[in-house]
């Protein structure tokens, strides 16, 4: 079967500290994909600032930055409670908010498997919970969500392909070595299915994670998107060195 696949738009973005943009037409849905190459850019999470206050808004991590960075690529990462705490595992700048949770339960997070995306000196991986808790890597920042879309190059075995579950959802896919990671959106309701076989069919990701549906949100300020509502959990975004892109000395 041929597969509807047209680049609708790739929009290069030199100043997002190597990653950029594309809108895709995949099997009659747009879907939004910014890669990221790990090697070069400063991807990292976001829940709370110095005071302990959640930030909830891709502005308030922004305007939190050091003098002379910016968030460049961002977007939701991962469930959260009504006080906007993380469901499960999370991690940042080495220091853990909340515990790995391994076991089965209601909603998506809880329909197994499902996974935690780790952010480490080497690049990234997405790697299935219980695989996960039973040899912890070494993550700078992780963030546990689910369910998996994408397993060791399988889809997830609950996906069915006409189910009738559509909403706005966003996830991230990571290469094969770890040095590229991609954070995607899609811009029409899909089902899991549809929004799966996007990173393996499309992308290619032998293992992608996702993040959740109905809040997804995408921040990606070169190509003129900042995505608005409630406030929200864990943020995953690169953060921009202005005066090392321009070249005019050391950024903060």
């Amino acid at each position: 079967m041929i597969r509807l696949l047209t680049i609708l738009g790739a929009m290069m973005a030199p100043t997002m500290g190597d990653a950029q943009c594309e809108t895709v037409l995949f099997d009659g849905a747009e879907f939004t994909a910014c890669e990221v190459d790990l090697t070069q850019a400063n991807v990292r999470l976001f829940l709370r600032n110095d005071a302990g206050e959640v930030y909830g808004t891709f502005s308030r991590v922004e305007n939190e930055l050091p003098q002379g960075a910016r968030l460049g690529i961002a977007m939701n990462a991962g469930m959260f409670h009504e006080d906007r705490s993380p469901v499960g595992l999370y991690v940042e700048d080495g220091e853990q908010e909340m515990r790995i949770i391994t076991s089965d339960g209601p909603g998506n997070f809880g329909l197994l498997p499902n996974g935690v995306l780790c952010l480490g000196e080497d690049g990234a991986a997405v790697i299935e919970s219980r695989a996960f808790a039973e040899n912890p890597p070494e993550c700078t920042h992780a963030t546990q969500s689910g369910p998996m879309l994408v397993i060791d190059g399988d889809l997830h075995p609950r996906f069915l392909p006409d189910s009738d579950s559509l909403n706005i959802r966003n996830g991230v896919g990571i290469e094969a070595d770890g040095g590229r990671m991609w954070m995607v959106i899609s811009d029409q309701a899909v089902n899991f299915h549809h929004f799966a076989r996007f990173f393996r069919d499309y992308l290619e990701t032998p293992n992608a994670l996702y993040f959740d549906g109905r809040v997804s949100r995408l921040h990606a300020p070169e190509i003129g998107r900042s995505d608005l509502g409630f406030p929200i959990g864990p943020i995953l975004g690169v953060v921009v060195d202005e005066a090392a892109l321009d070249g005019s000395g050391e950024g903060g």
